[in-house]
């Protein structure tokens, strides 16, 4: 645990130096573009952290259910929480009809699971169950708070980086001397989301293989957790949902991922920019477990 907790530390400050390093570029590599970009990373950790349960469930469209709303699944949470020795997460439904999950929130204490409507329309219950498993597992393991702050950390890096592109493009006002070099500052500007999206994915991937481990520990076996992702990686072919790339690493399965219509050659290069591993391998691995 210690050593996943100083990989991720580590990553996370990769993620605030390319801030750093993108704002100093653009301003000409002036102390006071340092501090901004120092300033601005550190808001956005932060920030993230804070408020990352209202900015995931607000980028979903996602809404808080009470039991009421939906007993059974409501019920199924509480029960999975109880047995992982969780406090009982809020509950939310997303209205997209892709079936998919995620979980959010600072840790156990003020998280939140969510399904979307396509998940719990179509999951038998065992299989429903596996994923909310693998979800409260995310919890446990305070995965949530990381993958959005990483989010955050990685949006804001793409917003940076275009800024400096136009500036390089239409910036005017100061001395040649004081100017950046245009043709550097494009090359970060387009290299910089890139390396953001590298780190975010280093960070996603094998945090996905330990939810799935956790969950079938919880569940005394991968089997229904694995006939769910195998569902859901047909179904998330035919239903594509609308979510911003930077939080698609938050979810159960990528929700942007169309692998199986693409050229064998755009798939391998797709999953290599995936924010997930393969879930042929998940799948392999959770019935490997037994």
């Amino acid at each position: 645990m210690f050593k996943n907790t100083m990989k991720t530390t580590l990553l996370l400050a990769g993620l605030g130096g390319l801030i750093v390093g993108v704002a100093s570029l653009l301003g000409g590599g002036s102390s006071g573009a340092v501090m901004i970009g120092l300033v601005i990373a550190l808001v956005m950790v932060g920030g993230s952290s804070w408020f990352s349960d209202r900015l995931a469930l607000r980028a979903a469209g996602a809404q808080i259910i009470t039991e009421q709303d939906s007993p059974e699944f409501y019920r199924m949470v509480k029960s999975l929480a109880d047995r992982a020795g969780l406090p009982m997460p809020r509950v939310a439904v997303s209205p997209s009809e892709q079936p998919n999950a995620f979980a959010t929130g600072r840790g156990p204490n003020n998280a939140v699971v969510c399904a979307t409507q396509g998940l719990l329309r179509t999951m038998p219950a065992d299989e429903l169950e596996g994923v909310m498993a693998h979800e409260l597992m995310h919890v446990r393991n305070r995965d949530i708070l990381i993958g959005s702050v990483a989010a955050a950390v990685a949006t804001a890096i793409s917003a940076i980086a275009q800024m400096a592109y136009f500036a390089a493009i239409f910036g005017g006002g100061r001395d040649d001397e004081d100017r950046p070099n245009p043709l550097a500052v494009m090359l970060i500007s387009m290299l910089a989301p890139i390396s953001a999206s590298l780190i975010q994915m280093a960070i996603s991937r094998s945090r996905e293989f330990e939810a799935d481990r956790s969950a079938a520990e919880l569940l005394g076996s991968g089997q229904s957790l694995a006939r769910a992702l195998e569902r859901i990686e047909i179904m998330a072919q035919r239903i594509p949902m609308n979510v911003a790339p930077a939080q698609a690493q938050a979810y159960i399965h990528n929700p942007l991922a169309e692998f199986k219509n693409q050229r064998r050659g755009g798939a391998n290069m797709a999953r290599l920019f995936s924010t997930h591993p393969s879930t042929e391998e998940r799948i392999r691995r959770l019935r490997a477990m037994g």
